[in-house]
């Protein structure tokens, strides 16, 4: 589910009139933004599910490229230096002088979160594998020429499912949230770390905050609210009929947290007077996924399933109308669509191009699809499993990959698991496919 190829049209940072003035869009992803950071310089930087990251000059994005997955979460430590974490369960370096991505670490699942402390060198990752790496650095980049990083990785267990969300207070305490309900405090040193649980919310935990004075944390079932990082007794519920929370940042100069939830709000808590300052409709549809203000606190930036990620001026956030369509093919109307184009908006279109040339989408293009052998779309970098397979792509070799699903029919490849029951279905599916993809369109 990865290999993009080289020969990719980067689009700049354009700016779309907004209703009382122009909000930022960056552009140039083929597949939802997952996680924004910014950089200690201001430069945004943005994951994913195309399996890359985007790191925006202010007009022109630098692609890195060192996923063989959707990537999920990053930070942005220096200038042009980024730590990424993906479905591919692997923690990367990323640099433009770069030749190569160097590994942190690696779990047994995907990477959910990442979380840095450069007052202590120290680096934490969480994943689905229900694990957190913590990561000595002894040396931050300082040269291209060399190796830039020592990793020392400690794993920590404690949680019952997966992490979702780790993060250290300014202080230097580590904290974790999972699916399991809880948030663990991390205390001790060295092989003596243990989670001490500090909340236990009953539902699934996705998003922290902490800082020296109170954590805030977003769950499943729409629960947000504020507690004490030692004790876990609750500060403030700012909990509404809105579920699940899905992206959380905060900007410690301007006392805002931001909410961002699975309806397409962003609701912002005054953090000075514990109150809700403003609740902004940022979707027309779908969730928000991610969130990071500006260095300034100035601006907020979002993203969600377009492609695109959105920069609105806070203090004017009120006077805006929705801008996150999500109008994404596969979830438009049953009635719309023949049920070939269903299925295939559905099952396929997130990651598979049907036209020809170069596409920023996770994987291969579809075009010329039947009589192709499987693995030979050429700039893809294909899984070992499908690099010379025998496979043909025809009607009887793609109905029994769906009738399979990819896990079982080609195990070890890249293709999330996609199961078409019915067997109408895989054959409107295969018909829409040879209506759309022949050399001659």
């Amino acid at each position: 589910m990865r290999g993009l190829a080289p020969l990719i049209s980067l689009l700049a940072l354009w700016v779309t009139p907004a209703v009382a003035q122009d909000f930022t869009t960056l552009k140039g992803h083929g597949g939802p933004i997952m996680d924004i950071a910014v950089a200690p310089d201001g430069t945004v930087v943005t994951a994913s599910f195309d399996n890359s990251v985007g790191v925006w000059d202010g007009r022109t994005p630098t692609w890195l490229e060192g996923h063989d997955a959707a990537v999920i979460a990053l930070t942005s430590p220096e200038t042009q230096l980024v730590i990424s974490g993906g479905d591919d369960f692997r923690v990367l370096v990323q640099h433009p002088e770069l030749s190569t991505a160097l590994r942190v670490t690696e779990h047994k699942g995907k990477v959910s979160d990442i979380a840095i402390d450069l007052r202590n060198d120290r680096l934490a990752t969480a994943s689905w594998d229900g694990t957190i790496h913590l990561v000595t650095i002894v040396r931050l980049l300082q040269s291209i020429d060399s190796p830039p990083f020592d990793f020392l990785p400690r794993v920590l267990t404690g949680h019952k499912s997966g992490v979702n969300a780790v993060a250290f207070a300014p202080s230097g305490g580590l904290y974790s949230a999972s699916s399991d309900g809880t948030i663990l405090n991390w205390e001790g040193r060295d092989t003596a770390i243990h989670g001490r649980p500090i909340v236990k919310h009953g539902f699934g935990i996705n998003k922290l905050i902490v800082t020296d004075d109170w954590l805030a944390y977003g769950a499943v079932d729409g629960g947000t609210r504020i507690v004490h990082p030692e004790t876990g007794d609750q500060i403030s519920d700012f909990t509404l009929d809105r579920r699940p929370i899905l992206s959380m940042a905060y900007h410690a100069d301007t006392h805002q947290l931001a909410v961002g939830d699975g309806q397409g709000y962003i609701m912002m808590i005054d953090t000075a007077a514990w109150k809700i300052s403003r609740d902004f409709r940022a979707t027309r549809n779908g969730p928000v996924w991610a969130l990071a203000f500006s260095n300034d606190g100035q601006t907020i930036w979002a993203g969600g399933l377009d492609d695109v990620a959105y920069g609105w001026p806070v203090a004017s956030l009120d006077e805006y109308d929705p801008a996150i369509n999500g109008e994404r093919s596969f979830l438009q109307a049953a009635d719309t669509m023949p049920n070939g184009e269903r299925q295939f908006m559905r099952k396929c279109s997130i990651c598979h191009a049907l036209e020809a040339g170069p596409s920023r989408k996770a994987g291969p293009t579809m075009h010329g699809v039947f009589g192709r052998r499987a693995g030979t779309v050429p700039g893809y970098s294909y899984s070992d499993t499908l690099d010379g397979s025998p496979i043909i792509w025809d009607e009887a070799t793609i109905d029994a990959l769906f009738d399979q699903g990819p896990d079982h029919y080609i195990p070890g490849s890249k293709m999330p698991m996609q199961v078409i029951a019915k067997p109408q279905d895989r054959a409107d599916l295969i018909t829409f496919l040879k209506d759309n993809t022949s050399q001659g369109d």
